[in-house]
């Protein structure tokens, strides 16, 4: 017998995939297309629930749940998507209900942070562990938490918001304040790091990715920024660690790419500035999916908040 289908919605503000899976976490069916989110909610709403139509043709089994993945804040068990950053125009939108009333199916809504988190538990570099923190360095800086085997959202669905943290008196300005965890640990912020260190080299419009290509070049300068941002990223999540106790820390995105840029130093760093009990239980691991998280965290608001993953894996 084939297992349920679950049609995934990954949201975001460049692009959005739909995704046809399993609790099992297979990947039957995709398709994505540009948001364009200047375009306003129910034109992008349209076209979603369009492509999700066509891929719901390709399922093997009936579609019993949707489940999305998409950016804060919002109201995480009643799924209401309050204004966040990268989808402006989004207030207050009952997304869950919409979703709802459309497939005539139950939908589940999760903060992609949180469904990151959960895709590396059940499927990635999670598994067989119980207090795991799934850390995302993208545009911005968050993370997710699973606690004693559960995710854990906090009373208002923030915990995990640890790019607010401010880790030093002075920085990029990332998250609404200067010295701020984002600004050290997010793609966004170490482009900034660059253009207020070198602003002769590296102007308002510089990326990430091009200050890492001037690393792997030797560049003095990058190494500086690097430098710099891996000793304030280390100091973080030596907070997280002191704080959290977890048994690992899993590193997205950024924390994927720039292994030796960023993370080998901010390891050094974590070890200097962590308790040793802490230390000595916490491995700082890349995330084991890789890219294709966007896909498996789709699914997996359904798998945890509608228990479609039939075994957990601690």
């Amino acid at each position: 017998m084939n297992s349920p289908s679950i049609l995934g919605l990954d949201v975001g503000g460049t692009k959005i995939g739909v995704i046809i899976g399993t609790p099992t976490g297979e990947i039957h069916a995709r398709r994505s297309f540009a948001t364009h989110p200047e375009r306003g909610f129910q034109p992008v709403f349209d076209e979603m629930v369009h492509v999700a139509e066509q891929v719901i043709d390709q399922a093997r089994s009936p579609v019993t749940a949707v489940s999305v993945s998409i950016g804060g804040p919002l109201d995480v068990l009643n799924g209401i998507i309050k204004s966040p950053p990268n989808l402006p125009g989004w207030v207050d939108i009952p997304l869950k209900q919409l979703l709802a009333r459309h497939f005539q199916v139950p939908v589940y809504v999760e903060h992609d942070g949180n469904a990151g988190a959960l895709a590396e538990f059940y499927f990635g570099a999670g598994r067989g562990f119980k207090n795991i923190v799934f850390v995302t360095m993208g545009t911005g800086f968050g993370a997710g938490l699973i606690l004693d085997g559960r995710l854990y959202r906090g009373t208002s669905d923030v915990a995990g918001e640890a790019g607010h943290i401010r880790v030093a008196e002075d920085g990029p300005l990332c998250y609404g304040k200067a010295g701020s965890l984002e600004g050290f640990g997010s793609g966004t912020g170490i482009a900034r790091l660059a253009h207020l260190m070198y602003p002769a080299i590296w102007g308002q419009d510089v990326t990430a990715v091009e200050v890492h290509e001037a690393w792997h070049k030797g560049s003095p300068e990058a190494r500086e920024v690097f430098g710099r941002a891996a000793l304030y990223l280390g100091r973080g999540l030596a907070i997280i660690a002191d704080i959290l106790n977890p048994q690992r820390i899993i590193m997205g995105g950024l924390g994927m790419r720039a292994q030796a840029a960023l993370i080998e130093p901010a390891k050094r760093v974590f070890l200097e500035e962590t308790l040793l009990e802490a230390s000595r239980v916490c491995e700082i691991v890349p995330a084991e999916i890789g890219e294709s998280i966007g896909d498996l965290a789709a699914l997996c608001a359904a798998l945890d908040q509608g228990g479609l993953h039939q075994a957990l894996p601690i």
